[in-house]
């Protein structure tokens, strides 16, 4: 059961009036008696509504935002598109990373709610079932999900299931036909999980079968043995590998490379996000391009709208509606036209070894 500021009231001897100027107003108390009620919020483990603050016209101007990591370019961008908006309204940000950890996820939450920020724009692990959102939506501390695709929440996105299923096609379109895809672990990700819907519907509509996708932890920074064993053996080699983000695209690049693969003269390698990075490799990355900075931007859009700020959302709908942007696939030189057998009777039902996670 959650404390209410009548418990904080009762705990300190105090009124309900003196703890909400302890809150929004400390300057107007005493030291004793901040004291006091700031040791009765922490022992009842008190979270001040957000809402309550802004009923009563109290903003800090912050918002938080929190994604997974840094070292993914794409979270860059979009903490860019968020900065370039919010500053606009003479807000700031406050960042926090979970390293794609749950546990890491909820502390990140609570500590920006004791902060007092005025509203949060966040990529979770799994937007669909996930307490610490509802928990928002109990408290009605606004937020917006950047990258999350789902449309339960609030959320800025692209159709990551109609994305990837695009980009097989135009792997596909290449002749390739033992396509595997590569991806970040499906329980830290929920994008992941709709990438791989997306790789199995363009296999199916080939009349081709899906493969299980190899896991790898989203922090590694190289393909671990078994895998590259895997690639090395033509027996078992795809022609083309899917790469659920860019960054995972980048290190099996450099991870066959250094094995004396080519790329992409053994193995095409798709990337999804279209980081400008990718550009730059020789060769350069083909890539499903999402409009990274444009997610962020609109992610504050839409949380301005619910903040009831003027500037708020030119391209929503509704305040409260999902928003999907569109999505591009870039043929980059790391995909080449396959040239081989065209005998598909092996490619079309042998599934990969199962290879364990690094």
């Amino acid at each position: 059961m959650h404390s209410t500021i009548k418990d904080v009231a009762a705990r300190s001897g105090v009124s309900i009036a003196t703890v909400s100027r302890a809150i929004n107003a400390p300057e107007l108390l005493n030291a004793q008696t901040l004291a006091k009620v700031r040791e009765s919020i922490e022992a009842l483990d008190f979270m001040p509504s957000a809402r309550g603050r802004q009923l009563r016209g109290v903003r800090t101007r912050l918002i938080g935002v929190i994604v997974p990591t840094l070292a993914n370019p794409v979270f860059a961008e979009s903490l860019q598109g968020i900065d370039e908006a919010a500053s606009k309204s003479d807000y700031r940000l406050m960042l926090m990373t979970t390293d794609y950890d749950t546990a890491r996820e909820r502390r990140a939450i609570e500590t920006l709610r004791e902060q007092r920020v005025d509203g949060l724009i966040a990529t979770v692990a799994d937007a669909e079932s996930n307490p610490l959102l509802d928990e928002l939506d109990r408290i009605g501390l606004p937020y917006v999900l950047a990258h999350n695709d789902t449309l339960c929440r609030v959320a800025v996105s692209v159709d990551n299931r109609r994305a990837a299923r695009d980009g097989v096609r135009a792997l596909l379109v290449q002749g390739h036909r033992r396509v595997l895809m590569l991806a970040g672990s499906f329980t830290e990700s929920d994008r992941a999980r709709l990438r791989y819907r997306g790789y199995e519907d363009a296999m199916l509509d080939a009349g081709l079968k899906p493969q299980s996708p190899l896991e790898l932890d989203f922090n590694a920074e190289h393909l671990p043995p078994a895998m590259l064993a895997h690639f090395s053996n033509p027996a078992t080699r795809p022609s083309a590998i899917f790469c659920s983000n860019d960054r995972l695209a980048i290190i099996a690049i450099r991870s066959l490379v250094h094995a004396g693969l080519s790329v992409p003269g053994d193995i095409s390698i798709l990337g999804f996000d279209g980081i400008p990075l990718g550009e730059w490799l020789s060769p350069a990355l083909a890539s499903v391009v999402t409009p990274n900075r444009e997610i962020g931007r609109c992610a504050w859009d839409h949380l301005a709208s619910q903040l009831g700020l003027t500037e708020g959302a030119t391209n929503l709908a509704t305040p409260a509606s999902p928003l999907r942007l569109p999505h591009s696939v870039r043929i980059g030189a790391t995909i080449a036209p396959f040239i081989g057998s065209t005998d598909l009777s092996n490619d079309s039902t042998v599934s990969p070894a199962p290879l364990n996670r690094p």
